[in-house]
C-alpha cells in the first residue's frame, strides 16, 4: 500500500469512528496513524527474517506514540485505535478487518503457551478501553468486549462481553460496533444478578409469611379442638 493510499483510508476510517475529528490534516496527529504505519513497514521486515531491523522499528514507535505493536502480528485492513496509550499487541495476535481498539488495550499470552499465544480477532469486533484478551483462542467477528473486561476464553460471533473474567452477556447483536462506538451502554451482569437475588428473597419472605400464617391458623383451630 502506498503511502497516500494509506493517508486517505485512515482519514476515511477516523472520520468514520472519531467525532472528534474535523479537518483531513488532524489525521498526522494521531498516534495510531504512526503506530499502525510502523507496524506495516516493521511487518515486511519480519517477514523477510530482517528481525532486529523489524523491532527497532516496532520499538521506536511505542516509545513515540504509546502503542506496542509486534511486527510479527498480523493485522487487517481498516485498524483503528482510539487514543491508544497503553496498546499492546503481542507478536502471533491476529486482527482481522474493520477492527477497533481504545486506550489500554493488551492482546497478549497466557504464558504458558508456546507457538500460537495471542488471541486472533476476526472483523469488525470492538474492543473497549482497558479491556485485556489474554491467550490463544478466537474472538468471533462483531462483537463487543466491554471496557475493563478480562477474556481469558473464546467468543462466539455477535456477543456482547463485559466482567473479570469476561462472560457473553448478549449474543446476535448484527449491529456492527463501529457504527455505533459504544463503550457504556452494556448489559451488567452483576446488576442483573443482584436483582434476581432480591426477587427470590422477596418471593422466600413471602413463602414464609404464608406458612406462619398457616400455621397460626392450625394452633388456633387445635386450642379450640382442645
Amino acid at each position: 500500500m502506498g503511502f497516500m493510499r494509506y493517508v486517505r483510508e485512515q482519514i476515511d476510517v477516523i472520520k468514520e469512528r472519531d467525532p472528534a475529528i474535523k479537518t483531513p490534516m488532524e489525521v498526522f496527529l494521531y498516534p495510531c496513524f504512526w503506530a499502525i504505519l510502523s507496524y506495516r513497514v516493521a511487518h515486511k521486515l519480519y517477514l523477510k527474517k530482517h528481525y532486529f531491523w523489524a523491532r527497532w522499528i516496532s520499538q521506536r514507535a511505542a516509545r513515540k506514540t504509546g502503542i506496542e505493536i509486534h511486527p510479527g502480528a498480523q493485522i487487517g485492513k481498516r485498524l483503528f485505535i482510539d487514543h491508544g496509550h497503553g496498546v499492546i499487541i503481542g507478536e502471533t495476535a491476529v486482527v482481522g478487518d474493520n477492527v477497533t481498539m481504545f486506550q489500554g488495550v493488551t492482546l497478549g499470552g497466557n504464558g504458558k503457551e508456546k507457538g500460537k499465544r495471542h488471541p486472533t480477532i476476526e472483523d469488525n469486533v470492538m474492543i473497549s478501553a482497558g479491556a485485556k484478551v489474554l491467550g490463544s483462542f478466537t474472538i468471533g467477528e462483531n462483537s463487543k468486549i466491554g471496557a475493563g473486561s478480562v477474556v481469558l476464553g473464546p467468543v462466539e460471533p455477535n456477543s456482547t462481553v463485559v466482567g473479570v473474567p469476561g462472560r457473553s452477556v448478549k449474543r446476535n447483536n448484527v449491529r456492527l460496533p463501529r457504527q455505533d462506538m459504544d463503550q457504556v451502554t452494556l448489559p451488567d451482569p452483576v446488576l442483573a444478578d443482584i436483582r434476581q437475588l432480591k426477587q427470590e428473597n422477596q418471593e422466600l419472605r413471602q413463602e414464609l409469611e404464608r406458612l406462619k400464617e398457616m400455621l397460626r391458623v392450625q394452633l388456633c383451630s387445635d386450642r379450640r379442638s382442645a
